[in-house]
C-alpha cells in the first residue's frame, strides 16, 4: 500500500543506501525503528553537494530532503515491510547551510509533505530541522527518521 502510494506520486522506493562508515542502515529495537542519517543518493551518486544559501535554493533544498525521506524509508524497508509502519514519530533534518542561510523548515518540509501524503494521519511527526555548516560527504541534506512498527 505504501508503495503503492508512492508509485501514484511518480515516486519509489531506491535500494537501501550503503552505509559510507561503520553503522547500519536501520534498526528495530522493539516497536520502534530508527534510521541511520540517510543524505540525497540517486543510485549510488550523490546528487546534491554544496550548501543551501549559496550553492542551491529552497527549492532544491527541498527536491533534497525528499530524495532523503524516499532513502529512509529504504532504510525503513531493509528491517520491516513498510506496510508495517503504524506513526512516523519523528523525523530530524540537518542542512548544509551557507552563512546567514536560516530557512532550514522550508527545506525539511520536503520530507514532511512528502510522508503527509504518503502516510496521511500516520505521516504526522515530530520534527527538528538544523542547520549545520558541514555535513559528510558535503551533502546538502541529511534525514533521519524514527517509526512506530506493528510488533
Amino acid at each position: 500500500m505504501v508503495e503503492q502510494k508512492l508509485k501514484e506520486l511518480g515516486l519509489e522506493v531506491p535500494e537501501v543506501a550503503k552505509p559510507v562508515a561503520a553503522y547500519v542502515p536501520a534498526v528495530k529495537v522493539g516497536g520502534y525503528v530508527y534510521t541511520a542519517g540517510q543524505i540525497p543518493f540517486v543510485n549510488g551518486e550523490l546528487k546534491y553537494q554544496g550548501k543551501l544559501g549559496k550553492d542551491f535554493s529552497v527549492e532544491e533544498g527541498y527536491e533534497a530532503a525528499k530524495i532523503c525521506a524516499l532513502n529512509c524509508l529504504a532504510a525503513i524497508k531493509s528491517v520491516v515491510d513498510l506496510d508495517d509502519i503504524e506513526q512516523v514519530v519523528k523525523v530530524v533534518g540537518f542542512v548544509n547551510s551557507a552563512e546567514g542561510f536560516n530557512e532550514q523548515p522550508k527545506v525539511i518540509n520536503g520530507v514532511s509533505e512528502l510522508l503527509g501524503e504518503v502516510f496521511g494521519e500516520k505521516g504526522k511527526h515530530a520534527r527538528s530541522a538544523v542547520g549545520v555548516n558541514e555535513l559528510p560527504l558535503n551533502a546538502a541534506v541529511e534525514v533521519e527518521m524514527i517509526v512506530k512498527v506493528k510488533e
